[in-house]
């Protein structure tokens, strides 16, 4: 199990690799989304339909949540990689999965 410093430097390189990954998805497809960033916690809000993704580090337990279509999505971390249990899906595809999910409803 990672300490809690090894925990915050992957949670916060995985973050900022996904807040690239989603502010360029926005800016390429205009998809009706907006990314946010406050205090190391990452929003996603759309427009039509309406909705608000929240994606956070949790490190007492050493997970990323995802808040989400009215889901709570826990990823452990595993072989370098913050991963769904339950699907295997990683954090990048999951994210991308859950936005597509939300813009066809």
């Amino acid at each position: 199990m990672q300490d809690e410093i090894e925990f915050r430097r992957a949670a916060d390189a995985a973050l900022e690799l996904l807040k690239r990954h989603l502010i360029e998805r926005e800016d390429e497809n205009e998809d009706g989304f907006e990314v946010e960033e406050q205090g190391g916690v990452l929003n996603v809000i759309f427009e039509e339909p309406p909705g608000k993704f929240v994606i956070t580090p949790n490190a007492p337990v050493r997970q990323i949540w995802i808040s989400a279509l009215s889901t709570s999505f826990k990823l452990d971390w595993s072989a370098g990689e913050f991963v769904l249990a339950r699907t295997g899906e990683k954090l990048l595809p999951l994210v991308d999965r859950l936005i597509d999910e939300q813009l066809s409803r």
